[in-house]
């Protein structure tokens, strides 16, 4: 499967919930975007888990994302995707999408401030705004998750 980087894109009810090490954390009404990498052996297929997860849940979270995918105020609403071979694109891309990160989400494997940044209205021009600006080229899809 073809390696890449992607974000999924949600929209959520005002909550809080706990997310692991980060203890409790409050998510304001609108749009979160995570940004993820899929260097790993099954590539942009990591991306598949992430739909299953949302559907099917799991007994035990355990990257800070799942938190978001079983939440029932949390709904996946599109995937952004491109093929790359560079790890460095995942914080490329979440760095461009810096808008009122929660920090601490989802980088615990690199310097980045966040991997998820919140938007108050759909995020999809920033998305593909970001991508760009990071030469790669981006395919988004809507997702119909229920």
């Amino acid at each position: 499967m073809d390696k890449g980087v992607y974000c999924l894109v949600f929209h959520n009810h005002c909550c809080s919930l706990k997310i692991g090490s980060l203890g409790q954390v409050t998510f304001p009404q609108g749009w979160h975007v995570y940004t993820g990498s899929a260097q790993g052996p099954g590539g942009l297929a990591r991306i598949s888990r992430h739909i299953r997860v949302k559907r099917e849940g799991i007994r035990s979270p355990h990257w800070h994302v799942d938190y978001l995918l079983v939440h029932p105020g949390f709904e996946l609403i599109s995937v952004a995707c491109a093929q790359t071979s560079e790890q460095s694109d995942e914080c490329r891309i979440s760095g461009l999408l810096t808008h009122d990160p929660v920090p601490g989400f989802g980088c615990s494997d690199c310097r980045c401030r966040s991997h998820l940044a919140y938007f108050e209205v759909n995020p999809e021009k920033e998305i593909i705004l970001a991508f760009s600006q990071a030469g790669l080229d981006v395919t988004i899809t809507t997702l119909n998750i229920f």
